[in-house]
C-alpha cells in the first residue's frame, strides 16, 4: 500500500514538474542573482533586462510557431541585421532626402522592414515544401545570402545618423516602461492567440505533430508551414527594427548568433525540436532565463568568451533536455 502511495506521489510530483518546472528553475535562478548582486532586482536593471530580452522574444515567438510545425529557421540573424539596416536605411532617407515626417516614414520603414523579412521566408517556406529540402539547410543558405545581402546594401559600412527613429529602440514610456518591451508583449500576444485561437495554431499543431494524418484530416500542410514561416518572417522585420534602433545605427555585422538564442529559449521553455509540442509562455520563460543568466554574467564583469562557452553550454543542455523528454513519454 505505501508503495502504491510513493509512486503515486514520485507521479504527481513529476506532473507537476514537467508542467511547472521551467517557472520554478526561473524563480531560483532569480533568487539566486538577487543575493550573489544587490544590483539585479533594482527597478533600473529590471527594466534593461527586459529591453534586453525584446528582440529575442520577438524572435523565440516566431520560432516557436516555426518548431511546433516541425520546422527551423537559421536565417535570423542575418535577416535581423538586413531588415534592420534596410529599414533605418530607408527612414533616414525618407526624412533627410526627401523631406517626409517622422511618424509616417517611420511607418514606411517599418513596413519594408516587416515585408522584407516575410519575403525572405516566403522564399524558404516554398523551397522547403516544394522541394521537400529541410528547412536546416534551406535556412542556413538563405543565412549566408542574407548577410551578403546587407554587405551590399551598406557598403560592409555602418549606416549612422539614422533620426528619431531610434525612440522606438531606447524610448520609454514615462520614462519607465520601454516601447521595444510594449512591442514585445504585443507580439507575445499576438502569438498566444494564433496559437490557441485560431485554425492556424490547431493545423501547426497539428502539422508538427503528424503530418501525413494532418493531411488525412484534410490540412493543407504546406500552406501551413508557408504561413508560418511569414509570420515568422514579419516578427523578424519588427526585431530587426528594434535592434538596430536600440543601437542608433544600422550594423550589417551585427546580430550574428540571434537565432540560436531564440531556439535556446524555444526548447528551454519546453518547444520540442521534432515538432508537434510547445507554448509561446514556456518560450517567454525560456528567453527570460536566458537574459537573466546575461544579465548576472555582465554584472559580475564576466568575460565575453566566457559568456560565449556559458552560451554554448545552454543549448547543449536544451537540446538534451528535448531529447529526454522525449524518451520519457515514448
Amino acid at each position: 500500500m505505501k508503495s502504491i502511495e510513493l509512486r503515486n506521489f514520485k507521479g504527481n510530483i513529476s506532473k507537476i514538474y514537467n508542467k511547472y518546472g521551467i517557472v520554478v528553475i526561473l524563480v531560483g535562478l532569480l533568487v539566486i542573482c538577487s543575493i550573489v548582486s544587490p544590483v539585479f532586482m533594482s527597478k533600473a536593471n529590471i527594466i534593461n533586462l527586459l529591453s534586453q530580452i525584446a528582440v529575442v522574444t520577438i524572435i523565440a515567438c516566431g520560432e516557436t510557431m516555426l518548431l511546433i510545425s516541425g520546422q527551423v529557421d537559421l536565417s535570423g540573424g542575418s535577416v535581423v541585421a538586413l531588415t534592420g539596416c534596410m529599414c533605418l536605411g530607408t527612414f533616414k532617407s525618407l526624412v533627410f532626402q526627401s523631406g517626409w515626417g517622422d511618424i509616417p516614414a517611420g511607418l514606411v520603414a517599418i513596413a519594408i522592414a516587416m515585408g522584407i523579412g516575410v519575403v525572405i521566408h516566403l522564399l524558404s517556406g516554398l523551397i522547403v515544401t516544394t522541394f521537400k529540402a529541410p528547412a536546416f539547410i534551406v535556412t542556413l543558405a538563405m543565412m549566408q545570402a542574407a548577410r551578403g545581402v546587407v554587405y551590399l546594401y551598406t557598403g560592409a559600412q555602418p549606416i549612422f545618423d539614422v533620426g528619431n527613429i531610434s525612440i522606438l529602440g531606447q524610448g520609454r514610456i514615462g520614462n519607465l516602461i520601454p516601447y521595444s518591451v510594449l512591442i514585445m508583449i504585443g507580439i507575445i500576444m499576438i502569438t498566444w492567440v494564433i496559437l490557441k485561437k485560431m485554425r492556424l495554431g490547431r493545423h501547426i499543431y497539428a502539422s508538427g505533430g503528424n503530418a501525413e494524418a494532418a493531411r488525412a484530416s484534410g490540412v493543407n500542410v504546406n500552406r501551413t508551414i508557408i504561413e508560418t514561416f511569414m509570420i515568422h518572417g514579419a516578427f523578424i522585420g519588427l526585431a530587426g527594427m528594434l535592434f538596430m534602433a536600440r543601437l542608433n545605427s544600422g550594423q550589417p555585422a551585427e546580430a550574428v548568433g540571434l537565432e540560436f538564442s531564440a531556439i535556446t529559449a524555444a526548447i528551454i521553455g519546453g518547444t520540442s525540436l521534432n515538432g508537434g509540442v510547445g507554448t509561446v509562455l514556456g518560450t517567454v520563460v525560456g528567453s527570460i532565463i536566458i537574459g537573466v543568466i546575461g544579465n548576472i554574467l555582465i554584472l559580475k564583469t564576466v568575460q565575453a568568451y566566457i559568456q560565449m562557452i556559458i552560451t554554448g553550454v545552454l543549448i547543449m543542455i536544451a537540446v538534451i533536455l528535448d531529447i529526454r523528454t522525449k524518451s520519457k513519454k515514448r
